[in-house]
This record gives structure tokens, C-alpha cells and sequence, in this order.
């Protein structure tokens, strides 16, 4: 079975996700730090970290994300019944 690890940022506002995407990938803000500064997920204050998860034990959203897109990249805004995440895939196997 494929698994993936993954650290995300949840924000309840799309605009908020994209101001946080724009500073990371400009260098001016760590992904950890954006997680633990900014994300209403508990994960935040792990910088993000989901650790290690197969498909269908997250979101649909989320999983269409995680097992397709590149590893190291951060995605996003990715919307779900939970807000709008920033995802960054740190591995997959």
C-alpha cells in the first residue's frame, strides 16, 4: 500500500492561505513557522506534521493532493469541510 507524509497549514480563509503561500515560497516565512504562527489545526505547533498516512484515511481533498502531486512543493489552497489548507508533501512511498 502507498503511504505519504505530509505537513499542512489550515486557515479558514482562502485569501489568508494564499498571503501564507506567497511568503513561504518568497523565503520570508518557514512552512513551521507559518504552521505554528497561523494554522487552527492542534498539528500546528509540530510545524504541520501529519506524519505518515495511507489513502482514504484523510479528506478526498486532501488525498487527491498528497498521492498525485510533487513531494516538497507546497499545494494549495486546497479547500475542504475544514477550511483551506496549504499541504507540502514531505515524502511518499
Amino acid at each position: 500500500m502507498t503511504t505519504a507524509s505530509a505537513r499542512h497549514i489550515l486557515v479558514s480563509s482562502e485569501a489568508e492561505c494564499l498571503e501564507l503561500q506567497t511568503k513561504i515560497n518568497a523565503g520570508e516565512l518557514s512552512f513551521d513557522a507559518a504552521a505554528s504562527q497561523h494554522s487552527q489545526c492542534p498539528s500546528g505547533k509540530q510545524g504541520g506534521s501529519l506524519g505518515s498516512f495511507g489513502p482514504g484515511m484523510m479528506v478526498p481533498e486532501f488525498d487527491k493532493v498528497v498521492f498525485n502531486e510533487d513531494i516538497g512543493v507546497v499545494h494549495g489552497p486546497v479547500q475542504t469541510q475544514f477550511g483551506y489548507h496549504l499541504v507540502e508533501i514531505t515524502a511518499r512511498d
